[in-house]
């Protein structure tokens, strides 16, 4: 399983620093509102914490820090919740690709986090400070408040195209259509550009921790990265010369596309225990290539045929 301390970025870090519980939870919920991948969990997650936060405001935090039974919990809950808020700024900021082959931890994530905070709101006395029936009312509201956080389907079914070996012509259109929508104002050659520049990134994160697994999993990303972008250069420049220098151009919306996803061929999906299948078949490949440009309203993605074979990815457990 990656080490997933490569979350914490030392900028966001220094951003945090200093920030009280209240304080911390409005971070959290703002960066939930920009979350591009886990956009549910996140949702979910900052609602639980704001249930916290209205429970907070109602305690002089100041005065709880002079205590040593209620400061040392109140500083643990404040280190959990300075994690919380790098887990949900990294659903924004990092490589879409890395956060959908890393999917399933980032949701083990978010339930162990979440946990934690629960345990460190419960175990502060806080009901020998304020015991008036609205305050309990809220605490058990807080405990009685859980989520099945889970990755979706449409992120279960991109996963596995990105994880494939040897991946089809749906699995090439299927990663066009996801990053037309995760980078809306790029051309798709900006977008793996984007995206590698962030997976060479996390490589040197993972390298650093010596993660060798971690490692491998985002060497296959970046070459699935480097093998797009050759083969959409190469079907571009060829495109043009056969149309006059004409220019790509779609009709329909990034929403259609992400229902598209629905009509990828059966195959095995990821579970919890990240047992990924590599099985392919290739049935549905005419009718992707008909469906290249259904991916924006003003797409500026140039479309691909194939995908050159990047080495194989071991199947791991993450």
């Amino acid at each position: 399983m990656p080490n997933w301390d490569t979350l914490e970025d030392i900028g966001n870090v220094g951003q945090i620093a200093g920030v009280h519980a209240v304080g911390l939870i409005g971070l959290i919920v703002d960066a939930a509102n920009r979350a591009r991948l886990h956009k549910k969990n996140c949702k979910k997650f900052a609602h639980h914490l704001k249930l916290i936060g209205n429970l907070l405001e109602q305690l002089k935090i100041t005065e709880l820090k002079k205590y040593p039974e209620t400061s040392e919990p109140l500083e643990q809950l404040e280190e959990a919740l300075k994690r919380a808020y790098l887990l949900v700024h990294s659903c924004q900021d990092k490589s879409y690709l890395y956060l959908l082959a890393m999917g399933w931890s980032i949701v083990n994530q978010f339930k162990r986090i979440q946990d934690e905070i629960d345990r460190y709101l419960r175990i502060m006395p806080l009901l020998t400070l304020v015991s008036n029936a609205r305050f309990k009312e809220r605490l058990e509201h807080i405990q009685n408040d859980q989520y099945d956080y889970t990755l979706e389907e449409e992120d279960r079914k991109m996963q596995v195209a990105i994880l494939n070996k040897e991946p089809s012509m749906a699995d090439t259109v299927l990663l066009k259509k996801t990053l037309s929508c995760s980078y809306p104002s790029m051309r798709f050659e900006q977008a793996l550009l984007e995206e590698n520049e962030k997976l060479q990134m996390e490589l040197q994160r993972s390298q650093s921790s010596m993660n060798v697994q971690h490692s491998q999993v985002i060497e296959h990303l970046i070459e699935v990265t480097e093998a797009a972008s050759r083969h959409s250069r190469n079907l571009e420049a060829s495109y043009s010369k056969s149309h006059d220098g004409k220019a790509f151009s779609g009709v329909e919306t990034c929403h259609k596309s992400i229902g598209a996803l629905s009509t990828v061929r059966n195959t095995s999906i990821p579970s919890p225990e990240y047992e990924v299948q590599y099985a392919r078949g290739s049935d549905d490949m005419e009718d992707w290539h008909t469906d290249l440009l259904d991916c924006c309203s003003k797409p500026k993605l140039c479309p691909m045929k194939t995908m050159a074979h990047p080495p194989s990815a071991q199947q791991m457990e993450f």
